[in-house]
C-alpha cells in the first residue's frame, strides 16, 4: 500500500465518522499515527472539520504534531488550544524544536513555559534563538555529549553509564580541547569495538570539519548530502562547539526549500493552507494575477504596432502563438536549470559565461530544427515560401534571446536579492512574448508588406 493511498483511505474513514457522527471511531486511528502522518492529514481536510479532527488527536502528540503543520494551519491550531493544554504540549520537546514553536506562541504561554524551564536550558533556548532560524545557529540542538582527548575508552564508557541516556541521534561524541574547541568525533561505534585501554586521541575522527555557526541553512543541507552525515558539530569563529545538527533537521530544510521553488513559480507561499478562507486566497493570487496582467498588456502593445501587417496577412495571426511559446518553453528550462545551480551553488558569476555560451548553443540547435520543421508547415500550410523563412527564422531568434534571458534573469535578481524562483519566470514570459512577437511580426511587415 503506497502512502498515498492510505491517506486516502485515512480521508475517507474520517468524511466517513464526521457524516454519521461518530467522531470515536477516529480515535484509534489518529492515536496510531505518527505527528507527522496527523499534521499531513490535518493540512488535507478542510477547515470546518479541522478543528474537530484536532480536538481527538492525543495530548501527547499535540507539540509534535504543531511542528509538522505548516504555518497557517499551526497558528489555526493554537489558537484552538487552552493556554495550559498549550504549555503541556511544549513539555519534552527538544530545544531546536521549541525555537522553531515559540515564535507562534502566545505570549502568556511563552513566558510560563520560559519560567517553568531550568536554568540550563532557557540559557540553552535563549543560544538558539539568537541566530538566523535559516543558518546552521538557528538549525542547531546545543544538547552536545563531549569528551576530552587525554582520557580513555573506559573512561568515556564509565561516564556515559554515569549519564544513563544520551541525546536523541546521537551516533558519536564530540571531542573539544580544555576551552572548548572542536578537536574531532568519537564514533559511538569505535567507542564500544576497539580496546578500552587505548586513548581517544588515537581513534577520534578528524576530517569532519565543523559548521560555521552562521553558514546558510541551504549550505548546511547539501554538506549533509555531499557527505551523508547524520550529525554535524557546529561552531564559532573562535571555534568553539557550540551545538550539532542532526539529519532530522536537514531533512526539514530539504523539504522546505523543495515547497518554496514549487510554490515560488506561481506566486505562492509555500505556507499557504490549503483550504486558507477563500478572500485570503483570491487576495494573494490577485496580486500574481495582476503581475501577469502588466506583462500581457506589454506584449499586446507590442502585437498593436504591427495591427497593419495582422489585417493584411492573416496567416501572421495564426502562426504567432507558436513563436512565443516555444520561446518560453525554451527560456523555461533554462530558467529552472539556472535556479537548480544556484540553489546547490553550483552556478555563479564566474562561471556564468561558460553556461552562457553552452545554452546559445543549445538554442541554436533546437531553434534551427524546429525552425525548420515550423517553417516546412507554414509553407505546406499558406503555400508562401517566404512565410515559412520568416517562421523559422523569428524561432532561432527566439530561442537565443530565451537562452539570454533564461541565464540574465536569475543572475540579476539574485544580485538584487530577490529570489529568482518566485518572479523569475513572470520576467521570463515578458522577455520570450516581447522579443518573439516583435521578432515575427517585424520581418512579416518587412518582407511581407513591400
Amino acid at each position: 500500500m503506497t502512502d498515498q493511498e492510505s491517506l486516502e483511505q485515512r480521508l475517507e474513514k474520517l468524511d466517513s465518522a464526521v457524516a454519521s457522527g461518530r467522531m470515536r471511531r477516529l480515535k484509534p486511528m489518529l492515536a496510531s499515527m505518527h505527528p507527522a502522518e496527523t499534521a499531513l492529514l490535518l493540512e488535507s481536510i478542510p477547515r470546518d472539520k479541522r478543528e474537530v479532527v484536532w480536538n481527538l488527536v492525543p495530548e501527547a502528540d499535540h507539540g509534535e504534531t504543531l511542528l509538522h503543520v505548516n504555518d497557517e494551519v499551526r497558528a489555526e491550531l493554537i489558537d484552538a488550544l487552552e493556554h495550559d493544554t498549550l504549555l503541556a504540549a511544549t513539555e519534552g520537546l527538544a530545544i531546536d524544536d521549541l525555537a522553531d514553536l515559540i515564535e507562534d506562541l502566545p505570549e502568556q504561554v511563552t513566558r510560563e513555559m520560559l519560567r517553568a524551564m531550568d536554568i540550563e536550558n532557557r540559557e540553552r533556548l535563549k543560544v538558539v534563538l539568537s541566530y538566523d532560524p535559516a543558518s546552521a545557529g538557528g538549525l542547531m540542538n546545543n544538547d552536545t555529549v563531549t569528551v576530552r582527548p587525554d582520557v580513555s575508552l573506559d573512561v568515556v564508557s564509565r561516564y556515559l553509564k554515569q549519564r544513563a541516556s544520551l541525546p536523541e541521534d546521537t551516533e558519536a561524541l564530540f571531542v573539544i580541547s580544555r576551552y572548548g574547541r572542536y578537536l574531532g568525533m568519537l564514533p559511538l561505534s569505535k567507542l564500544v569495538t576497539l580496546d578500552p585501554e587505548r586513548d581517544v586521541s588515537e581513534i577520534m575522527d578528524t576530517d569532519i570539519d565543523a559548521l560555521a555557526v552562521d553558514m546558510p541553512a541551504a549550505q548546511v543541507a547539501k554538506r549533509f548530502q555531499d557527505l551523508d552525515l547524520i550529525s554535524a558539530p557546529v561552531v564559532n569563529a573562535e571555534g568553539i562547539l557550540l551545538g550539532r545538527i542532526t539529519i532530522d533537521d536537514v531533512v526539514d530544510v530539504i523539504r522546505d526549500e523543495a515547497e518554496h521553488s514549487i510554490m515560488s513559480l506561481a506566486g505562492l507561499d509555500e505556507e499557504e493552507d490549503v483550504f486558507a478562507p477563500i478572500p485570503r486566497s483570491a487576495r494573494r493570487r490577485a496580486v500574481w494575477l495582476g503581475a501577469n496582467l502588466a506583462t500581457a498588456f506589454l506584449a499586446s502593445q507590442v502585437v498593436g504596432l504591427f495591427s497593419e501587417a495582422l489585417s493584411q496577412v492573416v496567416a501572421l495571426a495564426v502562426l504567432m502563438p507558436i513563436v512565443a511559446s516555444m520561446g518560453g518553453i525554451g527560456g523555461s528550462q533554462t530558467l529552472t536549470l539556472m535556479i537548480r545551480g544556484l540553489s546547490l551553488g553550483q552556478i555563479g558569476f564566474a562561471n556564468a559565461r561558460a553556461l552562457l555560451a553552452k545554452e546559445l548553443a543549445v538554442a541554436l540547435i533546437n531553434g534551427i530544427l524546429w525552425g525548420v520543421v515550423v517553417g516546412g508547415i507554414a509553407l505546406v500550410w499558406f503555400g508562401n515560401i517566404t512565410l515559412g523563412l520568416i517562421m523559422a527564422a523569428a524561432l532561432v531568434l527566439n530561442q537565443l534571446n530565451a537562452a539570454i534571458t533564461g541565464v540574465a534573469i536569475p543572475l540579476a535578481m539574485k544580485k538584487m536579492g530577490i529570489d529568482p524562483a518566485l518572479a523569475g519566470s513572470v520576467v521570463l514570459t515578458t522577455f520570450t512574448d516581447v522579443v518573439g512577437f516583435a521578432a515575427f511580426l517585424g520581418l512579416g511587415t518587412l518582407f511581407l508588406m513591400h
